[in-house]
């Protein structure tokens, strides 16, 4: 997440900005790379790059990770060449306010699709509203299918009310964060979320 997180994070994520026709060549070069790797694939998707795969661990520990790559790509996504410190290498990554955009649809869209809900959509979003992060509205238009953004955001807020609990919150978070971190802010995550989005909303409609 080029440390504008502060969490771990147990997904790869990618945008394939190619196209439909060179899907088989990608999966064709991912293969020998997991190969390589020794990684083991458990599960693949016949319509996107989209992987599980297995690795080697201790026992009882984790072993699988989940590479996703959206296809088509959001077409408000907004794009830039950044250094990842960590591989000493540039990739193509979301821009901060694309990024923030995405991570907002995502805690609504992840439940309308899978009827999932991910504790750490709300941190994520919490994070960059604490952070002071700008949101690239074009982005959520696009995803909501024209929806306004106000609209979004009421949307939002009634969703986060009802059907973020505190046990969502535990269960998700409490692996991906140091203990003395997560118990800091596990208890008025939903508040301070709710806060940051009608603050917002309010911005919005002066």
């Amino acid at each position: 997440m080029l440390g504008w997180l502060d969490r771990f994070s147990v997904d790869l994520d990618f945008d394939y900005v190619g196209e439909q026709k060179d899907i088989d060549k990608t999966r064709a070069v991912l293969k020998h790379i997991f190969i390589d790797l020794g990684l083991e694939i458990k599960d693949a998707s016949k319509k996107a790059p989209q992987y599980f795969l297995r690795y080697p661990a201790v026992k009882n520990a984790r072993n699988t990770i989940k590479i996703d790559a959206t296809f088509p790509p959001t077409q408000s996504n907004i794009y830039k060449a950044q250094h990842l410190s960590e591989i000493d290498r540039t990739a193509t990554c979301q821009t901060k306010e694309t990024m923030f955009a995405n991570k907002l649809v995502a805690l609504i869209e992840r439940y309308e699709l899978r009827e999932a809900i991910a504790g750490r959509d709300l941190y994520d979003i919490h994070h960059f509203f604490l952070q002071g992060f700008r949101y690239r509205a074009e982005v959520i238009v696009e995803r909501r299918k024209n929806k306004e953004v106000s609209k979004f955001f009421q949307t939002l807020i009634d969703f986060v009310d009802k059907h973020i609990t505190q046990k969502i919150i535990d269960q998700d978070l409490n692996v991906l964060m140091p203990p003395d971190q997560f118990r800091r802010m596990r208890t008025h995550l939903k508040r301070e979320t709710i806060m940051f989005l009608r603050d917002e909303l309010t911005r919005i409609k002066i």
